[in-house]
């Protein structure tokens, strides 16, 4: 079993910054695909982020492209996602998962994660 904590969520203004992290317990998480997730109210659960196991391969949402940067700890057995120039369309709760299933690439849909923390909420204002 594996548990994941999301932290640091809060509310900014647009053009703000915020840093979220994802700690796991359970599991070592170190040889697994993790990803990033969000939902924003009325919305499907929308891809942000993902990191092979060794972070040497990153896939991004399109709209994360330049502005999020996702990484991790492994020996801390933490993902981080880094939010830069923020935009009240970031506006969600934003969940990181886990992928067990060992792969070449990460995957960017969400049926592939098993493992899901409880998310933690990000509001932009303008």
């Amino acid at each position: 079993q594996v548990q994941l904590g999301e932290s640091g969520g809060g509310s900014v203004q647009a053009g703000g910054s915020l840093r979220l992290s994802c700690a796991a317990s359970g599991r070592t998480l170190s040889r697994y695909t993790m990803a990033w997730f969000r939902q924003a109210p009325g919305e499907e659960r929308e891809f942000v982020a993902a990191s092979s196991w060794t972070g040497g391969i990153t896939l991004y949402g399109d709209f994360a492209k330049g502005r999020f940067t996702i990484s991790r700890d492994n020996a801390a057995n933490t993902v981080y996602l880094q939010m830069n120039s923020l935009k009240p369309e970031d506006t969600a709760v934003y969940y990181c998962a886990a992928d067990l299933q060992w792969r070449t690439m990460p995957v960017t849909y969400s049926s592939a994660y098993v493992y899901w923390g409880q998310g933690t909420q990000v509001t932009v204002s303008s």
